[in-house]
């Protein structure tokens, strides 16, 4: 017996799914592996775990891909309890941080240890392994208990008093898609209704509901379906015309494939108790007086079950409020985290759109009557314009609030209205009162719990872009991720606006809209208004501009299609439609991209009419702000730099290839390297005197702007002292004595240098230099292929050069091949192209155009490799053609 005990608790957790992936050792690896692991845990039914697990794997991946270089292993496991990720490199000897050593594993502003401090952060447990070929660094978090078992209970009562149905209770299951279109209708529902499922199947629901339309005493229908959970009584139209007053209960839930559907159960309305919660109360002389002594206060006025989203039940919670003093609206507001002030969060008889997550101070005035801190009762609205903000222009009269407090801290207000005056007194509001404070501490509870789902999605989000922003150097690029990141995860449009520099006016650089319909309107719309001004102040602050001229042109608009307006004023002044308008009517928040202690641009959040944002997704626009404006001028720097060294480039090289009477000249140059850095290779082809043409072809060892300032000083050099009458020899005497005077500045150069004369006869006589370059090669037209000069001192290193130059003839049909050293160092591995591969290549060109030779050198050097060439590449091929 001892031996099982002892085996059972040594046997490991049984390994009830598993899924891996490799991830190669490059930057978009790590956004790879984020994905899968957020698909996996996605298809295992855990989102609750999702946020941490795709913040330590995006720590521990990059740990493996950019720190380690090597490739990482993602194993995802699940058990009975939770979840396991592990994550392998191929360094082991690498030195991992020691959680007992709070100096080796530092700070998270830190970059070495942070995926560990992570780890010790949101991991249930975590620990690093080693094996003679890999380090795996894993980590495990739980799943949250889904405690099972009874949910709720009533007393045990006497036959006489349990609710009445007929001997057949019937209870109709209908589904709905995304929708509202009936798509599931069970043989009840056909038995109660007298409508078969062919008939319905495919039409809305709202065909046949008959919603209760008294105005602010219930929840539309449109609303009602898009909660996670409702309860409530409605009619049901049959097939005979007559309306079936009917009980609901309806459920929000997910398909397989992730879309969302509503499953609707209904009982006639005389047998409710079969789906209604449990009651707040029980009928006087119950016999159960002692269950209703201990019964959870909370659930008396919720409801179980209670919901379990903090909306959900906050929206309940209005519901009851209201019902239980008979009003016609209610609201609940939560307080701020500096509790200056009250936000919208939900309310039931009120236009939800326009008042949901409106804001107002705690302290509106003196006296208990403008603070939120005190229950306060309103007789009579009319008497005092203004007293309560949030009912104005509602048609409400009378109202009751009362402060939502826990452990004497203000977290919130509820408030229940009434359109006629006079109805609530102290006795209302003490009852009010009891209820807000048997709610306030699950309240509480719930909106702790989403911020904290919020700090993490918020997290994640941020890891994210910011993998995103630093993977381009591209404006544009940048631009349209800075919107696609905002829309719709933050607001419902989006536009930037870039500042070239302090003394010019805001530019609007990109508009994006959730809906790509709206794009253009809005575009328009916006570049009629004056941009906002680039203030550096930190933070979100209110731009009324463009709700403002989308009203008011939507209005002209709309007089003048009617007739109403005055020709005469605004002849000519677009209109703006009521879609657009209605788009970029809500709330419209500017905040200032700041990189380098300068503004560079804006970002403009913008929500649709009578909308507003809430005070989270500000700061977490306010982050993102932050790095996009550090992305974006760091594209700014590089595109400036990039310009400035194609430009430099540019300058370097001949503006256009020089004709010569009698000879073909083709020449190919390609830059490499992302950006092309000046410097390199550089080629020339210049007119000496009548008859006499100059050609060079150079490379200046290293690259960037001391290269470039001898490369300059070379091939203007050389144009000089080439038309003052020196020869070859003395021309690159002269350029090396001036490399020299460089001092430190000065670079070795290795140049072919020389002078072509076309002759009479067809052919053309060349006298060349070679100083330390390739040397050149002459195609004959028989095929053979040998060299055109002998190797000489390169320039640049010593001071004393005896350089000479040798003649060339070439004869019609002939071709002399002139290369830089990136196309015979062309490698692949171990393997490189050389002389020999050259002058093996070039056999194959007789009879080719001097274009086509120079075409075919340039496809025989990109194929000779899979990787871009890493050195700049210069081809000059000159033929002479043959006689006619």
């Amino acid at each position: 017996m001892g031996e099982q005990t002892a085996e059972t608790y040594t046997r490991r957790p049984v390994i009830t799914a598993r899924a891996a992936a490799t991830f190669e050792p490059v930057g978009r690896s790590v956004a790879s592996a984020r994905a899968f692991v957020r698909d996996t845990l996605q298809g295992w039914g855990h989102p609750d775990i999702i946020d941490d697990a795709v913040v330590l794997t995006s720590e521990l991946v990059t740990n493996a891909v950019v720190h380690a270089g090597t490739a990482a292993d993602v194993l995802c496991m699940r058990t009975g309890t939770g979840v396991r990720v592990e994550v392998a490199d191929r360094y082991p000897e690498r030195e991992v941080p020691l959680q007992s050593s709070a100096r080796r594993i530092g700070g998270v502003d830190r970059e070495g240890g942070r995926g560990l401090l992570l780890c010790a952060a949101l991991a249930t447990r975590w620990g690093v392994e080693y094996t003679p070929t890999h380090k795996q660094v894993w980590f495990q978090l739980d799943l949250p208990d889904r405690p099972a078992g009874t949910r709720s209970a009533g007393p045990a009562l006497p036959t006489e008093a349990l609710p009445l149905a007929d001997p057949r209770v019937r209870v109709a299951v209908v589904q709905l898609d995304r929708t509202g279109s009936i798509t599931g209708w069970n043989d009840d529902a056909a038995a109660l209704f007298g409508f078969t499922a062919d008939q319905v199947t495919g039409k809305p629901l709202t065909d046949f509901a008959a919603w209760p339309h008294t105005p602010g005493t219930s929840t539309g229908i449109a609303e009602a379906l898009r909660l996670s959970r409702w309860e409530g009584s409605y009619g049901i139209r049959g097939a005979d015309g007559r309306i079936t007053p009917v009980y609901a209960s309806h459920l929000r839930v997910r398909d397989n494939e992730g879309a969302p559907s509503t499953v609707c159960l209904l009982v006639r309305e005389e047998e409710r108790a079969v789906l209604q919660s449990l009651q707040r109360s029980t009928p006087a002389g119950d016999s159960g007086s002692a269950d209703r002594a201990t019964a959870d206060p909370f659930e008396v006025f919720i409801g179980s079950p209670a919901p379990d989203d903090l909306d959900g039940l906050l929206q309940r919670t209005v519901e009851r409020a209201r019902d239980m003093l008979d009003g016609d609206a209610a609201y609940l507001l939560l307080a701020t985290d500096d509790e200056t002030e009250l936000e919208v969060r939900a309310s039931t008889g009120l236009p939800s759109a326009r008042q949901r997550f409106a804001r107002v101070p705690v302290e509106a005035g003196t006296g208990r009557y403008g603070s939120a801190r005190m229950p306060a009762v309103h007789e009579d609205l009319a008497v005092i314009p203004g007293a309560v903000p949030l009912l104005a222009d509602t048609g409400m009269r009378s109202v009751v609030t009362v402060p939502l407090k826990v452990e004497g801290r203000l977290t919130g207000s509820l408030g229940v209205a009434a359109e006629a005056p006079g109805r609530y007194s102290n006795e209302e509001a003490l009852r009010l009162q009891f209820a807000a404070d048997r709610i306030a501490l699950a309240v509480e509870r719930a909106r702790l719990n989403e911020l904290e789902r919020l700090r993490r999605g918020s997290l994640s989000f941020l890891v994210e872009a910011s993998d995103l922003l630093a993977g381009t150097l591209d404006r544009d690029q940048t631009l349209a991720l800075m919107a696609q990141m905002t829309v719709p995860t933050l607001a419902t449009w989006c536009a930037v606006y870039t500042v070239a520099d302090p003394a010019s006016e805001p530019e609007l650089s990109y508009v994006l809209h959730e809906d790509e319909d709206r794009i253009d309107g809005l575009k328009t719309l916006l570049g009629k208004l004056a941009p906002p001004d680039p203030v550096p102040t930190p933070g979100a602050r209110v731009w009324a501009a463009p709700s403002e001229a989308a009203h008011a042109s939507a209005l002209r608009g709309s007089l003048r299609s009617l007739g109403l307006a005055d020709s005469a004023e605004h002849p000519a002044a677009p209109s703006t439609s009521l879609a657009t308008a209605a788009a970029v009517g809500g709330e419209t928040v500017v905040l200032p991209l700041v990189a380098r202690n300068r503004v560079i641009g804006m970002l403009t959040l913008g929500k649709p009419t009578d909308d507003h944002f809430r005070q989270e997704i500000l700061e977490l626009a306010e982050d993102l702000s932050r790095r996009a404006a550090l992305a974006l001028d760091n594209a700014r720097l590089y595109s400036e730099r990039t310009a400035i060294s194609q430009s430099l480039q540019r300058s370097l090289l001949p503006p256009e290839l020089l004709h010569v009477p009698g000879v073909e000249v083709d020449v190919i140059y390609r830059a490499a390297g992302e950006g092309n850095e000046v410097g390199g290779d550089f080629y020339d082809l210049f007119p000496i005197r009548d008859g006499a043409y100059g050609f060079a072809i150079g490379d200046v060892c290293g690259t960037g702007p001391e290269a470039a300032a001898v490369t300059g000083l070379a091939r203007h050099a050389l144009r000089l002292l080439a038309r003052e009458g020196y020869g070859g020899p003395a021309v690159l005497e002269r350029l090396n004595a001036a490399i020299l005077d460089e001092g430190a500045r000065s670079r070795f150069l290795t140049l072919l240098y020389g002078e072509l004369r076309p002759q009479e006869d067809g052919s053309a006589v060349l006298k060349v230099v070679c100083a330390g370059h390739p040397l050149p090669l002459r195609l004959r037209q028989d095929g053979t292929v040998e060299a055109a000069a002998d190797p000489q001192p390169l320039l640049g290193v010593m001071e004393d050069l005896e350089l000479y130059e040798q003649t060339v003839t070439l004869e019609p049909g002939d071709v002399l091949l002139c290369v830089t050293d990136g196309v015979t160092e062309r490698r692949e591995g171990a393997r490189m192209l050389g002389d020999d591969g050259l002058t093996d290549l070039l056999t194959t060109c007789t009879g080719l155009t001097a274009g086509a030779v120079a075409a075919r050198v340039l496809r025989a050097v990109e194929r000779f490799a899979a990787e871009p060439a890493s050195d700049d590449m210069a081809i000059l091929a000159m033929r002479v053609p043959e006689l006619q």
